[in-house]
């Protein structure tokens, strides 16, 4: 099956009792365990919500097998815990979501896990790779400034080195990249963002193997964040849409690029769809499409951010991303709030930087109120 194919219909656990065209939602947290070749329990991430979730995810990411968890966060940290231990090593990207920089920074040392952030740029990662890395991990496109990492590219030399990869794919959703395609490893994503697509949901997901999910299942089900039958049912729910709604957010965010390009008003504009961005050659390559995430700088001597951000009218300043709804924000307050200044400043993240996301509104309606506020 196509994409949009498989947003509708893969996973759909078909109900021979009732014969509803949706999975129904099974609320029980205790199950009969008796001539079942497995106990079901909704930590264990095998009841028939949770499953449905997941073979739908699995089929979009051309994924053996994998988890749906509480939130984006439950995912990362749930994967990489699974996989060292003390003493090995891992190679992040700089240019990461704050959460999961903060997290690195925050845990790793308590646990003696060490490790380097690095540029995207491969040159960069296998300087910083050690005898005990194990892991290496990126985000492409990267948050907030939307770098374009060669994804087969680093794929190909850390299987050389019997490195795992590890991809946060949430920018580019399953609509518009699959990275196990081009060699990764392990896919995670921040379901709270397009595959929730509401702003009504928070999740995470990890895809892979068959051979390293029984490991992450192992230490998911000792963590403990699993999702309830309920947002299982509206995560599906919104899957279904996943396709229409990204390719809607993928029109609008080239439309609303390209505009803020010439606009006088702006400085720069980060979007991997155009032409003048760096890695636009390497984003064509490995992406069917360049996604509805747009970061750009205003120029302070023209326009006051925080005036801007108060006239706009339809254009919401809101925390995370994704949504059918267009907002925006200020990374060095909200996403990128726990980096310290040296940071940001060391990745580009300036006080003028504003991510806006998005939505499925008419392009035109976007681009008057951003006009009206400028």
């Amino acid at each position: 099956m196509k994409k949009h194919t498989q947003c509708v219909h893969s996973g759909t656990y078909n109900d021979p009792g009732t014969k509803g065209v949706n999975t129904p939602i099974f609320t029980s947290s205790s199950f009969e365990y008796m001539d079942l070749p497995e106990n079901v329990y909704p930590r264990y991430n095998n009841t028939p919500n949770q499953k449905a979730v997941i073979n739908k995810l699995c089929a979009l990411e051309n994924a053996e097998d994998g988890l749906i968890f509480s939130s984006g966060m439950a995912a990362i940290s749930t994967a990489i815990f699974s996989l060292l231990s003390k003493g090995d090593h891992i190679v992040l990207q700089k240019d990461i979501y704050g959460g999961t920089h903060h997290f690195a920074t925050a845990e790793f040392d308590r646990f003696g896990i060490p490790y380097d952030f690095v540029s995207n740029q491969l040159e960069e990662i296998e300087k910083a790779v050690r005898n005990n890395t194990r892991i290496i991990y990126i985000e492409t496109p990267s948050n907030p400034l939307l770098l374009i990492t060669d994804i087969q590219a680093v794929a190909d030399y850390a299987r050389s080195k019997q490195i795992l990869t590890i991809i946060d794919n949430t920018f580019a959703t399953p609509i518009n990249q699959n990275p196990l395609d081009l060699g990764i490893d392990m896919v995670i994503h921040s379901g709270t963002k397009y595959i929730g697509g509401h702003g009504d949901i928070c999740c995470g997901a990890i895809l892979s193997s068959k051979a390293l999910m029984t490991g992450i299942k192992a230490t998911a089900a000792n963590l403990g964040g699993s999702l309830n039958a309920t947002t299982c049912y509206l995560i599906e729910r919104s899957l279904k849409t996943l396709g229409i709604r990204v390719e809607r957010q993928n029109q609008n965010g080239m439309s609303i690029a390209k505009y803020l390009q010439g606009h006088s008003c702006v400085k720069r504009v980060y979007y991997p769809g155009l032409k003048s961005h760096p890695d636009f050659e390497i984003a064509q390559k490995q992406m069917r499409a360049f996604g509805g995430m747009v970061s750009f700088e205003l120029d302070d001597k023209k326009v006051d951010q925080h005036q801007f951000l108060n006239k706009l009218k339809m254009v919401r300043p809101a925390l995370s991303l994704g949504g059918v709804e267009t907002i925006v924000c200020v990374p060095v307050v909200t996403s990128h709030e726990k980096m310290t200044p040296a940071e940001r400043r060391d990745l580009g993240i300036t006080d003028t930087l504003l991510r806006l996301s998005v939505g499925i509104e008419d392009a035109d309606d976007i681009m008057a109120d951003i006009e009206q506020a400028m």
